[in-house]
């Protein structure tokens, strides 16, 4: 049974374009194009794409190791199934249901217990170059508390004994957008990385296991980038974002080849917004290449970082 929804488009409903207050636009265009370029579907936009790869097919593109609830491919033979010991390891640290707040200081501290367990466990575990938090008049800085945490994930029960429940995931009810002026941008996604890297160092490590467990070897960023950035570049002013759309923008025609016979059209997207937001950042190292071969010993890399 085809089951249609009459939407109302008028009034206190009516359509209104992005304003400057909104979410942060610059992370949210970038997830939004990229992940459509490298896993959506580009067959309802041009019929010259390639078929759709879907989240399914997104590892090492759009996601990789280390997820704080989903297992890594090459132990659990999918990267999307929430695996319940994961959930229950990311809930017990926080166990006072009264005081509980699954913030970025526990998902760093998580981040760290989930580096290790790939590194233990997942032979082909690749690492390459956050969270929502509600905002609340008592906690400024947002709270993420057990009973959201769950609904977020579609995890009913008591802890112990939870069960997973697909399709109930869900933003709670009276969630709404960050306050105004504290947008979760491109910078603000840097800062968490510096924040993250300050705690546990291994967050901003580039590398992976050789094909054994515990034969973890990472890849210095030097050699990397042809010495344009090291730890300290890294680690200065927003060179973190720069960074990173410079490694998209610069990594993406090697990708894309495997995924479409003509790459002309996405890349050009993909060129186009990442360039856009690099003007955004101000003066950015000037990255020419990316060593990609040095990602050959890595047997769980792919054909990305």
């Amino acid at each position: 049974m085809l089951l249609l929804k009459l939407l109302m488009y008028l009034g206190a409903h009516a359509f209104v374009p992005p304003g400057p207050n909104d979410l942060g636009s610059d992370l949210a265009v970038f997830l939004v194009i990229y992940g459509l370029v490298m896993d959506g579907n580009p067959i309802s936009l041009n019929p010259g794409w390639s078929a759709p790869q879907g989240l399914i097919g997104s590892h090492n593109k759009y996601e990789g190791d280390t997820s704080p609830t989903r297992g890594d491919l090459f132990v659990y033979g999918n990267s999307w199934k929430l695996q319940i010991p994961q959930f229950q390891e990311l809930f017990d640290l926080q166990p006072d249901a009264a005081t509980a707040n699954y913030d970025i200081r526990v998902m760093a501290q998580l981040r760290k217990i989930t580096f290790e367990r790939s590194v233990r466990t997942n032979p082909y575990f690749f690492y390459g170059p956050l969270f929502m938090a509600n905002h609340t008049a008592e906690y400024p800085e947002g709270i993420l508390d057990q009973f959201n945490l769950k609904s977020f994930f579609g995890i009913t029960g008591e802890s112990g004994a939870f069960v997973k429940k697909d399709g109930w995931e869900r933003i709670p009810f009276g969630w709404g957008k960050r306050a105004i002026g504290d947008e979760y941008g491109i910078v603000e996604f840097a800062e968490d990385i510096l924040y993250f890297t300050s705690e546990y160092p291994n967050t901003i490590t580039v590398g992976g296991n050789t094909g054994t467990v515990n034969s973890f070897t990472p890849i210095d960023f030097s050699d990397l980038t042809s010495g344009v950035y090291d730890i300290p570049t890294l680690l200065s002013e927003n060179n973190i974002a720069c960074f990173l759309l410079q490694t998209a923008q610069l990594t993406a025609p090697d990708i894309l080849k495997g995924l479409f016979a003509d790459i002309t059209e996405p890349l050009g997207i993909l060129t186009e917004m990442t360039g856009g937001l690099l003007s955004s950042l101000g003066s950015c190292p000037q990255l020419q290449e990316v060593d990609t071969t040095r990602m050959s010993i890595f047997p769980g890399s792919g054909a990305t970082l």
